[in-house]
C-alpha cells in the first residue's frame, strides 16, 4: 500500500502527472516482461539446457535470448518453436494466456493515460469543429470566422481552458475563494474604485468576477448601451473613442484600471454608457454584473455608500464647466422665446399695407412706445409683457359658428379665420367701406393645414 500511497502523492505534487503515468506504465511492461524471461530460463534449465528445440540452449547472453523469447511470448509475435514435452506445452499455454490479457490491459492503461494527457485539447479542438461546422452552415462571413477562430486559439493558449467558471464550479465555496484570492486579488485591490471598501466585500466580489478575452479592435461597450456590467482589466489594453469619425482616442486604459462604473451604479439618473470602449490589442477583462453587484452591497451598505460617492465625484469631474453652468439654467430658467405664428404675421402685413390702424397696429405701437421708454441698463432686462385690450366692440353675430372673428375698434376692419372640410385653415381680411357695406376683400393668407 505504500507504494501506491507514493504514485498518489506524487502525481498530485507533479504539475505534467500524465508523464509520470506514462513511464509508470511501461516500467510495468518491463517488469512483467522480466518476470516471465526468469521463467522461461528456470523451465530450460529444469528440462535441460539444449536439450530440445524449445528450451534455451545456452549460448550467448542467457538473458538477452530469454528477455526476447518473453517478448515474443507476451506479446503474441509468433514465430516460436514448437514446444514437444507436456511441460513445454503447459508452459507456452499459460505463457499465451498471460500475454493476451496482461499485454491489452497494458496497452489500455496506456491509451488511458494518454487520453486524459490531452482530454483539454481535445475538449478544445471538439468544441472549434462545432462552431466551424455552424458558422460554415450558416453561411457566416469569411472575416467573421477567422475572428472565432482567432479568439478560440488565443483563450486556449492564454487560459488553458475556454472557461474557468466551469473547472471551479466544482469545488466548495471555501476553495473557490481561496484560488479567487490568490489568482485575482492583488489585481482588483490596486483598484481605486474599491480602496477603502470592506475586505470582505471584495472577497465575495472575487467570487463573482468572470474572465472575457476580447480580440484587437472589438467594442467592449458602445455610447448609449444600458450599462449591466463593470469592467476590470486584468491584462492588456483599451481605448476610450469617440469625435466626429468615432475614432479618435481620448485615453488609453491599462491593467488594473476599471470602467463602466457609472453606468453599474446608475450615478446622474440613469444606467447608459457614456462612451466607446474598443480592445487596444488582446484585453483579457474581468466582467461584474449588476445583479451580482447588488446583491452583495445588500450586506454592505458602508461600501454602496462609499462606492456611489466616489462614483459621483468621476461622473463631475468628467463633465465640462459649460455644461454645468449652461444646461439646466438655461433649460429650465430661461426658456427660449417662441417664434410668432404665421397667421398673426400675416395679418399685420395686411393692416400695414391697407393702411388703417387696427389692433394689431396699435399694439405693435404701443409696445414699440413702452421699450423706447424703457432705460437702459447694464443688465439685461425682459421685455414687458403685451397688454391685450378687449375691443368695446362686441363682434357680429356669425352664421358660422366654426369661424373665428375679429373686428378693429372703428369697424373699418373685419378679421376672420374660417376652416375648411379638408382640415385647413384660411385668413381672410374685410374693409369696411359704408356703415353696413362690406368691401370687397383686400388680401387672403394661404391655407394653414
Amino acid at each position: 500500500m505504500a507504494f501506491f500511497e507514493f504514485n498518489d502523492r506524487l502525481e498530485a505534487i507533479m504539475s505534467k502527472a500524465y508523464i509520470y503515468r506514462v513511464i509508470r506504465t511501461t516500467t510495468y511492461l518491463l517488469y512483467s516482461l522480466h518476470c516471465n524471461a526468469c521463467l522461461f530460463y528456470w523451465g530450460s534449465a529444469h528440462q535441460g539446457l539444449g536439450s530440445t528445440k524449445w528450451v534455451y540452449d545456452g549460448v550467448g547472453n542467457s538473458y538477452i535470448r530469454c528477455y526476447y523469447f518473453a517478448v515474443k511470448t507476451l506479446i503474441t509475435i509468433g514465430g516460436l518453436p514448437d514446444p514437444t514435452t507436456l511441460f513445454e506445452i503447459i508452459f507456452q499455454g499459460v505463457n499465451y494466456f498471460v500475454g493476451v490479457f496482461a499485454f491489452s490491459i497494458m496497452i489500455g492503461q496506456m491509451r488511458d493515460v494518454v487520453g486524459a494527457a490531452t482530454a483539454g485539447q481535445t475538449y478544445y479542438r471538439a468544441c472549434m469543429d462545432s462552431t466551424v461546422k455552424y458558422m460554415t452552415s450558416y453561411r457566416i462571413p469569411r472575416h467573421v470566422q477567422n475572428r472565432v477562430k482567432t479568439w478560440y486559439d488565443y483563450t486556449w493558449q492564454s487560459q488553458g481552458m475556454l472557461d474557468e467558471q466551469e473547472l471551479l464550479v466544482q469545488l466548495p465555496d471555501k476553495m473557490r475563494l481561496d484560488i479567487a484570492v490568490d489568482v485575482n486579488y492583488s489585481i482588483v485591490s490596486k483598484v481605486a474604485l474599491f480602496q477603502g471598501c470592506d475586505r470582505q466585500m471584495i472577497f465575495d466580489m472575487l467570487k463573482r468576477l468572470k474572465s472575457v478575452v476580447y480580440l484587437p479592435g472589438d467594442y467592449v461597450c458602445k455610447k448609449g448601451e444600458i450599462g449591466r456590467e463593470m469592467y476590470i482589466i486584468k491584462a492588456g489594453e483599451v481605448q476610450v473613442v469617440g469625435g466626429p469619425d468615432g475614432k479618435t482616442v481620448f485615453v488609453t486604459l491599462r491593467a488594473g484600471s476599471v470602467f463602466g462604473e457609472i453606468s453599474l451604479l446608475a450615478v446622474g439618473g440613469g444606467n447608459r454608457r457614456t462612451a466607446n470602449v474598443v480592445a487596444h490589442g488582446f484585453a483579457n477583462l474581468f466582467i461584474l454584473d449588476k445583479k451580482d453587484l447588488a446583491e452583495i452591497l445588500v450586506h454592505y451598505p458602508e461600501s454602496q455608500k462609499l462606492l456611489r460617492k466616489k462614483a459621483k465625484k468621476m461622473l463631475t469631474k468628467d463633465k465640462k464647466p459649460d455644461d454645468k453652468g449652461e444646461g439646466k439654467d438655461t433649460a429650465q430658467v430661461i426658456p427660449p422665446r417662441p417664434e410668432t405664428p404665421k397667421l398673426f404675421k400675416a395679418a399685420l402685413q395686411v393692416t400695414e399695407k391697407s393702411g388703417i390702424k387696427g389692433t394689431f397696429a396699435v399694439l405693435k405701437e404701443t409696445y414699440k412706445s413702452s421699450t423706447s421708454l424703457v432705460p437702459s441698463t447694464s443688465s439685461p432686462m425682459p421685455p414687458p409683457s403685451p397688454v391685450h385690450r378687449r375691443s368695446p366692440v362686441p363682434p357680429k353675430p356669425l352664421d358660422d359658428e366654426d369661424d373665428m372673428v375679429a373686428e378693429t375698434t372703428d369697424s373699418s376692419m373685419l378679421i376672420r379665420l374660417s376652416p375648411t372640410p379638408h382640415g385647413d385653415e384660411i385668413l381672410s381680411v374685410e374693409l369696411q367701406t359704408g356703415e353696413d357695406q362690406p368691401a370687397q376683400t383686400e388680401g387672403e393668407a394661404e391655407p394653414k393645414k
